[in-house]
């Protein structure tokens, strides 16, 4: 089990995302975690990594660039940034986070997105190396009306009532603000993964020279009305906050499986 964190007050929390150090989600997170928390450090992609999923890079080296007080910048994946920003970064300053939170993304990880998700993946890091972590994530479609005032409103209840209890380990939280004003948000409610699957709309084009090129869009099929689930949570203007398993294994089937053979 991982331990609750009993003191928030005093606790050294990492900050990372994949929309980049320089995205607004951190600077929201930073400034309604200032009043909560003991200490805030950073450790986020140079640059965006949305749909980066938990990737390593291994091929080259990264450069961790120090951008300002207990924040810094990794030329690299979502992951990267949590395994540098904890066995490196911290740890030269004889540190370690009690609490990594991710995001806030700029766009909802809702059903099937938290398989590609770079946000999601910083959180899963993090979990690895035995540290509480909470993704988070506001639903919106429009960069210019994000609704960030529901995030400050809804954020420091939600950090809150997940640091007073403990959860085992492998596992994670994802958290989804809906795209609705912060007075009319419904309340948390604890939900299950629902469907939807991104890249339904792929679009071809042709390059200068003549070639073809394919391009992956935003569209996604999804389920939105199946009880329970994240997505029904937020389109009802409900904070989801959903409990995320590392371990992957299918427990009827392994049971099937076991017998079969």
């Amino acid at each position: 089990m991982l331990d609750r964190v009993a003191d928030l007050a005093r606790a050294r929390v990492l900050i990372s995302n994949d929309d980049g150090i320089s995205a607004p989600g951190i600077r929201e997170l930073q400034e309604v975690l200032t009043p909560l928390v003991g200490e805030i450090w950073v450790a986020a992609p140079e640059h965006e990594q949305s749909g980066a999923g938990h990737s390593l890079t291994l091929r080259r080296p990264l450069r961790v660039r120090h951008v300002g007080d207990l924040c810094y910048a990794i030329d690299g994946t979502p992951t990267d940034a949590v395994l540098l920003g904890v066995n490196q970064v911290m740890k030269e300053h004889g540190v370690r986070p009690d609490l990594v939170l991710s995001g806030v993304n700029r766009g909802g990880n809702l059903g099937e997105d938290v398989t590609y998700s770079g946000t999601i993946a910083a959180a899963m890091e993090a979990t690895l190396l035995g540290i509480p972590a909470i993704a988070l994530s506001l639903v919106t479609d429009s960069e210019a009306n994000a609704r960030w005032e529901t995030v400050r409103r809804w954020l420091p209840r939600v950090v809150k009532g997940l640091a007073s209890v403990s959860w085992p380990e492998g596992v994670l939280m994802s958290v989804n603000f809906p795209d609705v004003a912060a007075d009319e948000v419904t309340g948390i409610e604890v939900s299950r993964q629902g469907r939807r699957k991104p890249g339904g709309e792929i679009s071809r084009g042709t390059d200068p020279r003549g070639e073809p090129y394919f391009w992956i869009g935003a569209q996604r099929e999804q389920d939105r009305y199946r009880a329970h689930t994240d997505l029904e949570a937020v389109m009802r203007g409900a904070v989801s906050v959903t409990p995320l398993s590392m371990d992957l294994t299918h427990g009827p089937t392994y049971e099937a499986l076991q017998r079969a053979f």
